[in-house]
């Protein structure tokens, strides 16, 4: 696969990632019964997984040189950090107010993970404030 399908396929599992993460933080805030629906529970683990193995396998067409780009040393924290906090807001959390806590949170980090990629600086949109003088 050449490494622009390779970029295109992890962009895709991002969108479908995102989505899915959204659909069900609605789902938990309206109490639905589709939150604790089997699909609901399985499929986001198959996106994810290979979400996963999109992005090591750009890291592999790349030789391993990412490894040494600070913005992807962030970008991976920030995805602990995002991991995390989306399991006390879909599952974890015990009560309402730190599940939309934490929902909120995970969006907001999501948000400033993809600034970090986009914009390849571990400051993401932060680096968009600094004064262009």
């Amino acid at each position: 696969m050449s490494y622009l399908a390779l970029k295109h396929l992890h962009l895709s599992l991002v969108v479908l990632s995102t989505i899915g993460f959204v659909l069900r933080g609605v789902w938990m805030l309206r109490g639905s019964a589709l939150h604790d629906h089997r699909a609901t529970r399985v499929v986001p683990h198959v996106v994810d997984t290979l979400l996963l193995c999109s992005g090591l396998a750009l890291l592999y067409a790349n030789g391993g040189v990412l490894l040494a780009m600070p913005w992807l040393h962030v970008k991976l924290t920030g995805l602990v950090a995002y991991v995390v906090l989306g399991s006390f807001a879909l599952r974890r959390g015990k009560t309402r107010r730190v599940r939309v806590s934490a929902f909120l949170a995970a969006l907001a980090c999501l948000g400033w993970m993809a600034s970090v990629a986009w914009l390849k600086t571990p400051w993401g949109f932060f680096s968009l404030l600094q004064s262009q003088g």
